[in-house]
């Protein structure tokens, strides 16, 4: 069964932020790090930051010649089931980085051409450039040392969705930027059938099918020694019946030794514009994995029962509780991937002030990555969303409620849901006051909106939602 199973949520992958993993089996995903140092929103830069922070002090021992101490470094990758991602978890020939593979890579990796040229700059070389490493050792690698944002990320969904934790649990070794070593502590954890279970955002993982060692060598490698052979006039050189001359890859292979992960070291060392080349064009083939994960999903129908979920839902305290958490999964369908790890109810200003939802803008493109080029004052790193279960004029303090969350560093945009607006459209002229004042932007999304949004999703996906945006920021900027 699945945590939202266990865990009686009610909620599809649609809705959820983690990845609703089966803690008996692996899924099929992995933690990339080329693809997380591409996504540019605060987990996924933070994580980044501690990969970076590890990699460069693991390669700063090798090159001081510190060859014990980096061992003893490199012995904490070892497999990492409490993600329970990969292929092939518990199986006599699994690929995961089990404790007894981390000496023997590690010596692969002293006596590889990667280490001896110095090609080797990032983690995510490790599978280009060192044998016997593909994408599930460098995904247990990544979650090792992510651990600590990883586990803080877990209690943050538990916290979201009322998953009890246990208290007093090891945290397992986890990498610590300051210091610069492997750290341990005890912490609350979500433990199912006394394993401890770690959640990862759906927005950091992939498939990792783009930054491979198959992809550098077929496409990138072979491509510049066909031209090579083509422009040198080589023997490998045929003659088609057009008399265009052309050089085959099976050729070149068979010209060539071996063409394993030393010979694309040594290929790098003498060619390194090829490797960045490989490198920016697969940077460009990234994206993120579909809301649905890995099992597709009638949206049409989950869409339809999240708006009749809400159309039945009363308004007023009572159903506060429900209603807010209808909304996080409402909007973490309608706004995946260009919103994501929600947190709930932030404290500010050491506690006295709370937030009710905040994302992360983790968006490359649409209503947010656009908003702060239209308008500088609105920067947007990111998200502050207030629900307010209640029809009827919404008022001063609501909007100051909301507005006196932001900062230039947390951002000044935010959303307020209700259930409807007044007729005289009197709040949307708050908002244009706020705005004009320099007290950031706050849109109002009524239950209207989100129907509307639910309607359209399923062929228009995050347009449906932020086109309603984009109407009520102009009539916020251009008040009638």
């Amino acid at each position: 069964m699945k945590i939202s199973q266990i865990y009686k949520l009610n909620k599809t992958q649609y809705e959820l932020d983690f990845v609703d993993i089966d803690p008996e089996i692996d899924t099929p995903l992995f933690l990339d790090p080329y693809y997380i140092s591409k996504c540019d929103f605060d987990f996924a830069i933070t994580a980044d930051s501690s990969i970076r922070s590890y990699f460069e002090f693991l390669l700063a021992l090798l090159r001081n010649n510190d060859v014990k101490e980096a061992e003893e470094l490199f012995s904490y990758l070892g497999e990492n089931n409490d993600i329970c991602f990969g292929m092939s978890r518990g199986k006599p020939n699994g690929h995961g980085m089990g404790p007894k593979d981390t000496s023997l890579i590690f010596q692969q990796l002293l006596q590889s051409n990667a280490i001896k040229t110095g090609v080797m700059e990032d983690i995510e070389d490790f599978r280009i450039f060192v044998p016997n490493v593909d994408k599930d050792k460098v995904s247990d690698m990544t979650a090792n040392i992510i651990k600590i944002h990883l586990l803080e990320y877990t209690k943050e969904q538990c916290f979201l969705h009322n998953i009890p934790l246990t208290p007093n649990i090891p945290s397992g070794m986890y990498w610590n930027q300051k210091t610069k070593s492997w750290d341990n502590n005890y912490t609350e954890r979500l433990i199912l059938n006394n394993k401890p279970i770690l959640l990862v955002p759906k927005r950091i993982v992939s498939y990792s099918d783009k930054y491979t060692p198959t992809e550098y060598r077929q496409h990138f490698v072979l491509n510049y020694l066909q031209n090579e052979h083509l422009r040198l006039q080589t023997a490998l050189m045929r003659t088609r019946k057009d008399k265009s001359k052309y050089v085959t890859k099976k050729s070149v292979i068979d010209s060539e030794e071996t063409m394993d992960k030393d010979y694309l070291a040594k290929f790098t060392k003498q060619h390194p514009e090829i490797f960045k080349n490989f490198k920016e064009q697969t940077s460009t083939k990234l994206q993120p994995i579909d809301g649905y994960v890995t099992n597709p999903l009638d949206i049409t129908s989950i869409c339809k029962y999240l708006s009749d979920k809400l159309s039945t839902l009363s308004p007023g305290s009572s159903e506060a509780s429900n209603y807010h958490n209808l909304i996080i999964g409402i909007l973490e369908l309608l706004f995946y991937p260009n919103l994501s790890t929600p947190k709930k109810e932030t404290p500010i200003h050491e506690g006295r002030k709370r937030i009710d939802i905040t994302f992360n803008n983790s968006s490359s493109n649409g209503f947010f990555f656009n908003l702060p080029t239209k308008d500088s004052s609105l920067n947007c790193p990111f998200i502050f969303i207030e629900c307010k279960n209640y029809v009827g004029e919404v008022k001063n303090p609501e909007l100051d409620q909301l507005s006196g969350r932001f900062s230039p560093r947390r951002g000044r945009v935010g959303i307020l849901t209700c259930r409807a607006l007044d007729e005289s459209n009197s709040f949307m002229k708050r908002c244009s006051d706020t705005l004009n004042d320099g007290r950031g932007l706050i849109i109002p999304i009524t239950d209207i909106d989100l129907n509307r949004a639910l309607s359209e999703f399923p062929l228009k996906g995050t347009s449906a939602i932020e086109n309603i945006l984009n109407e009520k920021y102009q009539q916020i900027v251009f008040p009638k």
